[in-house]
């Protein structure tokens, strides 16, 4: 197929759409990885390997058995997805109708909402954070009626702050009657007292997002949940492909999710909240510091006037960090992940090389 032939056939929306620049997209190189929120070091898992002639099954027993145990749901309950991406794509296009229905975001906020209802021709309608980062209830209010699904993230990303339970809670109640709720908890091992796992069975219509990519250190598995009500499981399991889950893919998820690797998860979270304190301190000891933004996750956002000559540094650095000056009301704010011990201590002395240069350059002056 030619170029030309492809300009024609394309979809118009498709050929102007901007794809999401996802750490791996948008940036390369580096030896010291800290732009894509992923767990330090490197997580090896051994898996039997046997009967890959054989289809997967639609949704793997065990996996899906253990997964439903570690939320306190039933089984029918759950479905595993590859990441939660998948749950926001199949969420989109299991309720929302092309060309005619559209989402509710709540920027600065995840960007694959925006892209999974761009990719199915649904429209978006943007409900800005407040000032302090929390839902603007009464301009939600004002969408009722006019979407089908309304999508939240707490813990935010990128900013890394927890939205206010109560005004959750509010917006499932005013949407009760005409669209889903989707809270979207990838990051809720970090502060699991903050999960709304435990209300699905109260609001029919409030929808779950989880995903072993973070706390569980398993980015390269690609393997998420969505947990609901068994009504809308089923529904979205007419729309998501036939084998979501490969077979290796169940295995390692599988283990993890046992006693064993809940301990190792658990481990790995205190590890990962002691050596973002430190980042934290660090960072807040830097004088072209602005703000810290609170953070439970695994990254801390901050501002700094200086973001575009300290993110040039550190990636010339091999220190690569996320630039999320181009999301609403996050201009020169950059995010860092936290990763190992030694990423850390990198991201430390790149920086501490940047405060010389400086100063070097001040002096020079």
């Amino acid at each position: 197929m030619t170029d030309s032939l492809t300009n024609k056939l394309v979809r118009d929306d498709v050929r102007d759409m901007v794809a999401y620049q996802s750490a791996r997209r948008g940036q390369s190189g580096g030896t010291c990885w800290l732009n894509a929120n992923e767990a330090g070091g490197n997580n090896q898992l051994q898996i039997n390997l046997s009967n890959l002639n054989r289809y997967p099954d639609f949704q793997p027993t065990e996996l899906v058995n253990n997964y439903a145990q570690y939320a306190n749901l039933p089984a029918e309950q759950v479905l595993a997805t590859r990441g939660a991406d998948e749950g926001i794509e199949v969420l989109i296009r299991t309720f929302c109708a092309s060309a005619k229905d559209n989402i509710v975001i709540c920027p600065p906020t995840y960007g694959m909402y925006a892209i999974s209802a761009k990719g199915h021709n649904s429209q978006t309608t943007l409900v800005p954070l407040t000032d302090d980062l929390q839902l603007d209830i009464p301009a939600l209010e004002r969408q009722v009626g006019q979407c089908k699904i309304v999508f939240i993230c707490s813990p935010n990303n990128p900013t890394g702050d927890i939205i206010n339970r109560d005004d959750i809670i509010r917006v499932i109640e005013l949407f009760k009657d005409s669209a889903l709720v989707v809270v979207d908890e990838a990051y809720i091992e970090f502060c699991p007292e903050c999960s709304f796992a435990e209300l699905i069975n109260t609001y029919p219509n409030l929808v779950v997002l989880r995903t072993l990519s973070k706390a569980f250190a398993l980015a390269g598995l690609r393997c998420g949940f969505t947990l609901a009500s068994k009504d809308i499981i089923a529904m979205m399991s007419k729309i998501i492909a036939p084998y979501p889950i490969s077979q290796p893919v169940a295995a390692i998820a599988s283990s993890a999710l046992t006693t064993e690797g809940l301990a190792i998860m658990t481990n790995r979270v205190q590890q990962t909240l002691g050596l973002r304190k430190q980042l934290e301190q660090f960072l807040d000891k830097q004088n072209w510091l602005n703000k810290r933004f609170q953070s439970n996750t695994n990254y801390v956002l901050f501002n700094t006037d200086l973001a575009p000559q300290l993110f040039s540094f550190l990636t010339e650095q091999g220190v690569l960090i996320r630039n999320q000056s181009s999301q609403l009301t996050l201009e020169n704010c950059l995010r860092v992940s936290i990763g190992s011990k030694q990423e850390m201590q990198q991201f430390i002395d790149a920086t501490n090389a940047f405060n010389q240069t400086l100063n070097n350059n001040q002096q020079s002056n």
